[in-house]
């Protein structure tokens, strides 16, 4: 039970984290900007997906 919580919860972030890759890309920012954002989410999977939503850029992206 524990391991199959744990595997749920990691694709969910990975999820989230590949959604906020797309997002910078998609966003309005520089080069530079976008690759850094990028490796802070990368690096930091839960703690850059954080920092990303509340301070990254936004792509353009209509529901």
């Amino acid at each position: 039970m524990g391991s199959t919580f744990n595997g749920l919860v990691g694709l969910i972030i990975l999820a989230l984290d590949i959604w906020a890759i797309v997002n910078v890309l998609k966003s309005g920012a520089e080069v530079g900007i976008k690759v850094l954002w990028i490796l802070l989410i990368l690096l930091l999977p839960v703690i850059g997906l954080i920092i990303w939503a509340i301070a990254g850029p936004r792509g353009n992206i209509r529901l």
